[in-house]
């Protein structure tokens, strides 16, 4: 029988590839049909009306008209639309908002969660992501066990007239409204799946999935690590496929996975698991990773979003150019705008991609707008931390579970340079080569980088602190960002993060 589902599912599942390679093959016209049903359908709202949307037929004209906008200035109509306003900045009444607190800021952001971007973007990027595993892996047996994910929780909206609508992680969200044959297919149950509580999920989530047969993974690389260590720890096996011996693919998302590898490898010991990246938000649904051979993501363009893309060293100008999808080039730094079918126009999520294919269009995701470090004309993105950590790890027989930086600017008896605060499961085996390799791989891979630490006189060698264990979990936990969404924040252009953690470690 569950060889039987199997099959139905996957069949189901494959029919989808023929439209994704129509959007391959025909990508202009299908993201001027999404921009054209996006301003027709919200022709009418308060903020259709104010930029008369009703007027507008080309990219060109909606561009010259309406304003390239920040969560800051589409918060007052979102404010709005919590209370239970209606027909604000999309048509009808908004019950579900995704609370996000992002990587640019401690401020929590609540994102509206329309049904259409539930329906046409959120689950279509999760039934997507798995038409395009079962094109890549026709065997698969997937469907004859469980999906584990882990995701957030939900609260009522207390803001709102009539009590309706509520607020949480858009991973709850999407867990709160599948339909009744993708509950069939998960673990663990809606009640511990959207426990506010951290560490009672982990502990329930540990207990209750044990014995299930679960085949796939998804979520955030650091607290899906945290479930498997638990339950290795519960159950007293050596590795996750003790456990889960049917366990075939993790798909995941919201932080980079490079740090993280080494770690799933040794818990997942099997070279045919495989890792299927995925660029999902609060905002939507934008990439999944297509090909077996590359980490790449192919930009998804019939999801009700539009796109739209600016160069980084434009974004400081006061009117910086935008760029359409056709006018986009392989290899630059783009900070990503987009116009989406929940009520975000013109939107700058924070995100910046490069492309590194254009026929088709596939990104990676290189960095934020706001998270990065440049207090010296550095200009280090996260796509540079990362792949110096993993280097320095490589050569120096270390594994890292988490780790921050930021500027150490210039003092009075201090000179200027990068303060890191690494978390180790395995700490180096030389501390001092740690440093030095971490450093010249920066100074290999980023040029600007580079330039500031010639002959230091612009930027000393990096100071790096090794964390105890456990110290980015009691972190978060003292910040209330246990789970779901959160994440450690990478990069920072202030020592706001830093200098919380060494405080927090001195005492």
């Amino acid at each position: 029988m569950l060889d039987l589902f199997n099959s139905v599912l996957t069949w189901f599942m494959k029919k989808r590839i023929q439209e994704v390679e129509h959007f391959m093959n025909n990508p202009h016209d299908v993201q001027q049909q999404v921009l054209q049903n996006l301003l027709d359908t919200a022709k009418s709202t308060e903020w259709g009306q104010k930029w008369g949307y009703a007027e507008l037929q080309k990219s060109s004209a909606f561009q010259e008209r309406v304003p390239i906008s920040t969560y800051e200035q589409l918060k007052p109509y979102i404010d709005r639309m919590m209370r239970g306003e209606q027909n604000i900045l999309w048509p009808g009444k908004i019950d579900w908002f995704a609370k996000s607190s992002g990587t640019t800021s401690s401020r929590s952001k609540f994102i509206p969660v329309s049904p259409e971007a539930l329906e046409d973007c959120h689950y279509k990027g999760g039934k997507d992501l798995i038409s395009i595993y079962v094109n890549n892996f026709p065997e698969t047996k997937i469907f004859t066990g469980k999906n584990l994910a882990i995701g957030g929780s939900l609260q009522v909206n207390e803001q709102d007239s009539d009590g309706s609508s509520k607020y949480g992680d858009i991973s709850a969200i999407i867990m709160r409204n599948l339909p009744f044959w993708a509950q069939m297919v998960r673990s663990p149950s809606l009640e511990v799946a959207l426990l506010s509580e951290w560490d009672e999920k982990l502990e329930r989530m540990a207990n209750e999935t044990i014995n299930d047969n679960i085949t796939n993974l998804s979520g955030v690389p650091t607290w899906t690590l945290l479930l498997m260590e638990r339950i290795l720890e519960i159950t007293g096996k050596q590795n996750m496929l003790e456990v889960w011996p049917n366990l075939e693919v993790f798909t995941h998302g919201a932080v980079s996975f490079t740090p993280y590898e080494q770690l799933f490898k040794k818990l997942i010991p099997t070279d045919t698991m495989y890792y299927q990246e995925v660029y999902n938000a609060s905002e939507g649904f934008f990439g999944i990773q297509d090909q077996t051979h590359s980490k790449e993501m192919l930009l998804m363009l019939d999801y009700g979003v539009y796109y739209e893309f600016i160069e980084t060293s434009e974004l400081e100008k006061e009117n910086p150019k935008v760029l359409t999808l056709d006018q986009v080039q392989l290899g630059k730094n783009y900070a990503l705008i987009i116009s989406t079918n929940g009520g975000l126009w013109r939107y700058n999520i924070g995100d910046t991609v490069k492309f590194t294919s254009l026929n088709p269009y596939r990104i990676i995701i290189s960095g934020r707008t706001k998270h990065f470090i440049n207090a010296f004309g550095e200009e280090v993105v996260i796509e540079n931390a990362e792949q110096a950590i993993a280097e320095a790890c490589r050569q120096t027989n270390a594994e890292i579970d988490n780790f921050t930086a930021a500027p150490r600017y210039f003092g009075e008896k201090s000179k200027a340079s990068h303060e890191w605060i690494i978390e180790f499961v395995h700490p180096p085996q030389d501390k001092d080569r740690f440093a030095q390799v971490l450093d010249e791989t920066l100074r290999k891979i980023n040029s600007d980088y580079d330039a500031k630490r010639f002959k230091d006189m612009a930027l000393q060698p990096p100071i790096v602190h090794h964390a105890p264990k456990g110290t980015f979990y009691r972190w978060m936990e003292k910040r209330g960002k246990l789970g779901g969404q959160n994440k450690v924040p990478r990069l920072s252009n202030t020592r706001e993060h830093v200098e919380d953690i060494l405080a927090m470690l001195n005492t």
